[in-house]
């Protein structure tokens, strides 16, 4: 096991029994959700990374399960000193509705016949993966996201949550994605999805009792994983060696090594995967349109986002080709939203997220050294007036679960900061007012300024929080050092780069 790797870990089940409303209008429930978690949860939770995963992913993203013969799907990006850096970050990774690894899927038991759903499951869309999402995060106390990151249909949630839920998420990173899916996409999804449910044994989507359409399976996985590669990085893995010998075999056998690399990979695929699962997720990825099927422009569907963006798309890949990212981009400059668009230089298609961890770090460690004081600072802040007396004070620190909290007077105008520990001194010593207990002399941090900034002021002047003010004084909420210890920490040398 790599020294950078989070060790072993478990993945974790949370059930709710209420119905969510899905985007079909149908009621659905109960659920179940798989999830896995990577780091620590600061104080003021304000470190948490959502991890979405692409078509046939899982919530095993990082480390090792006890059985394990490899880690976790994107263990080289998740962990200490990675990409998602596990010293800094609190990272969850959840299986998406619709899913046959541990949340609610078609191959789940449907209660009301204690048999599996089958084609009675409803059909679901990225939106109503979210929701789930969301669920699991109001289970885990966090009320707003630091960052939502993913490839692929990973990249589609993570768009959906930028839409959906601007104030939930401060940074989005999209990889390889497109913000409605295209034609030939589509085209590609009806043929993977046909030659499926073409295997006798699909049987219209009732084959839990027996043989599942295997066949049909194998075949769907080698369609979508020539999509996944370039034309480049098949003929460098490939070319046109042989199987085994020197001329063909002049029969339908398998000649050609890149024949035999497909059946490989559908048939361990098989072995993983429930076929009814693949039909619902590619139907999932077909339906993602943030445009409402044209209703509204790109340039209106990000009207409302609240987020800095980091686009990243990769050279090679044809499935979902730069352009489209391009279009993201450009739709969110007609919206003046701060976005970073990045290329991940490879030869390997689509799949290079996975394969490219050095440029991907880069990408993403100097996309988050960007953080400025107003990504992570606490805006819900309480504040006590100059004239407040010692025990109602000392009410608010207990009823805020604040240790620090601003006093202000005309025109909530910064007048000094009131810790725990000056109310205790003023009780200790009979006070009745704040002015004698106050700190007036207060360090403050601007909204503008960089978190690595408020650093250096936390460790010059061995403070935990300073009040963020505007240029008249204003109050505008708390940074303290629990909010971005995680962020600045732990900088390694990155792997890849000319730094490692």
């Amino acid at each position: 096991m790599e020294e950078n790797s989070v060790g072993k870990v478990e993945t974790k089940n949370l059930h709710f029994d209420e119905d969510i409303e899905l985007e079909s209008g149908k009621q659905f429930g109960p659920i179940d959700v798989a999830y896995e978690t990577y780091g620590e949860l600061n104080k003021d939770k304000s470190n948490a990374v959502l991890i979405c995963h692409a078509l046939t992913g899982d919530a095993h993203a990082a480390g090792w399960h006890e059985d394990d013969e490899k880690p976790g799907w994107w263990d080289n990006a998740i962990g200490p000193g990675k990409a998602f850096d596990t010293e800094k970050y609190f990272v969850i990774s959840s299986n998406v509705l619709g899913g046959c690894q541990g949340t609610t899927g078609p191959s789940s038991i449907n209660p009301q016949t204690g048999e599996p759903y089958g084609l009675d499951f409803p059909v679901i869309t990225v939106k109503d993966m979210i929701t789930v999402q969301r669920k699991l995060l109001n289970y885990l106390g966090i009320n707003q996201l630091f960052a939502v990151v993913g490839g692929s249909l990973g990249g589609m949630q993570a768009l959906q949550w930028a839409v959906s839920w601007p104030e939930k998420v401060k940074f989005v990173i999209p990889i390889a994605t497109t913000a409605q899916s295209t034609p030939q996409q589509i085209a590609l999804d009806e043929v993977r999805r046909r030659a499926v449910m073409s295997d006798p044994k699909w049987n219209e989507g009732n084959y839990y009792d027996g043989r599942p359409p295997e066949d049909g399976l194998r075949l769907a996985r080698m369609i979508g994983h020539i999509t996944y590669l370039s034309d480049t990085s098949m003929k460098e893995k490939f070319g046109r060696k042989l199987q085994s010998g020197e001329k063909f075999n002049f029969d339908f056998e398998v000649d050609f090594e890149v024949e035999n690399y497909l059946h490989y990979k559908g048939g361990s695929f098989v072995d993983r995967f429930d076929a009814n699962s693949y039909l619902y997720l590619t139907k999932a990825v077909d339906y993602f349109d943030l445009t409402n099927g044209g209703n509204r422009s790109l340039t209106e569907a990000f009207s409302n986002v609240e987020s800095k963006f980091l686009v990243i798309s990769i050279t090679s890949d044809w499935l979902y080709p730069p352009y489209q990212s391009k279009e993201i981009v450009k739709a969110l400059e007609s919206n003046e939203v701060n976005v970073t668009y990045s290329e991940i230089t490879s030869t390997y298609g689509h799949d290079a997220f996975f394969l490219e961890p050095g440029q991907l770090q880069h990408m993403v460690a100097n996309f988050l050294s960007q953080v400025l004081v107003k990504d992570v600072m606490q805006n819900d802040v309480p504040v006590i007036h100059k004239e407040t007396s010692i025990k109602e004070a000392s009410k608010s620190i207990i009823d805020s679960d604040f240790t620090h909290i601003p006093v202000v007077e005309n025109g909530n105008r910064l007048a000094g900061i009131l810790t725990a520990w000056d109310v205790a001194n003023a009780v200790a010593n009979d006070f009745n007012s704040l002015t004698p207990i106050m700190t007036t002399d207060v360090i403050t941090a601007s909204p503008e300024d960089p978190v690595k900034k408020i650093t250096n002021k936390i460790t010059q002047y061995n403070i935990s929080a300073l009040p963020v003010v505007d240029e008249n004084d204003k109050v505008l909420g708390l940074i303290t050092s629990d909010s971005i210890t995680q962020l600045v920490q732990g900088q390694q040398p990155i792997p890849g780069t000319d730094k490692g």
